[in-house]
């Protein structure tokens, strides 16, 4: 079993999965894959299965019966990771917005001296391919805002591309945490700089999706511009 695990989560990715399955299993790198799937009506789950019996025991599958949100779906993955033991645990998306060539650059963040490696996309300038002008703005000052807000060092508050250490992820009470969406990756990296843990950004160049749909909203966006408030005003009463 390798030490290092890439948690995946996936809402019809059909156009997506097979390729990225086979990009990760190449990588000189060893890492296992978890894909936690949200009942993809496409059949994401069952290209899944049959790749799983090509990569002796690498990849393996989480099948939740529904959407239930980008947040409980690595939590989920994480719990999972903590019970086998894995060293390091990724969070990745599926449809290669984030590079899978990045992930050694990463796990080598945190195996010298980083407990969160962050995949930042604003670390040294904008590094964002095939965004509208419209979102990367709303990305970039969503970051500001977020700094701003907390006081977090973070550049890319709001990147999704993450290499945890175990013992960070041992560190929360996973019950504790508030937001599903959007808001769910500030508040861990939030929580993560509260408990002294060390967070560096690696700077990588975010590709927009050119298959599938995006997952967006409006109300996951709402939740991040609201829930930076919460989270800061919570920071004052509790260390969860």
């Amino acid at each position: 079993m390798s030490k290092a695990l890439v948690i995946i989560p996936t809402y019809n990715e059909i156009e997506n999965i097979s390729k990225m399955l086979d990009t990760v299993m190449g990588l000189e790198t060893k890492f296992d894959i978890l894909i936690v799937d949200d009942g993809s009506p496409d059949g994401t789950a069952q290209i899944v299965r049959e790749k799983m019996s090509e990569f002796d025991g690498r990849i393996h599958l989480e099948e939740r019966s529904g959407k239930l949100g980008l947040g409980t779906a690595y939590i989920h993955g994480f719990h999972w990771a903590l019970a086998r033991k894995y060293e390091f645990i990724f969070e990745m998306d599926c449809d290669f917005s984030h590079d899978p060539m990045d992930l050694p650059r990463l796990l080598e963040a945190c195996m010298t001296g980083a407990d969160v490696a962050i995949g930042s996309r604003y670390a040294t300038g904008v590094n964002v391919v095939n965004w509208p002008m419209s979102r990367v703005l709303l990305s970039y000052f969503a970051s500001v805002y977020v700094r701003f807000v907390t006081g977090m060092p973070i550049q890319d508050a709001t990147a999704g591309f993450i290499c945890y250490k175990r013992a960070v992820l041992e560190s929360f009470n996973f019950s504790k945490i508030q937001f599903a969406g959007y808001a769910f990756q500030i508040e861990m990296k939030f929580k993560s700089w509260r408990k002294g843990m060390t967070l560096v950004e690696v700077p990588v160049i975010f590709t927009d999706r050119t298959e599938g749909e995006s997952k967006m909203s409006g109300g996951i966006i709402k939740e991040a511009i609201f829930g930076v408030v919460k989270l800061k005003l919570r920071s004052f009463f509790t260390k969860e």
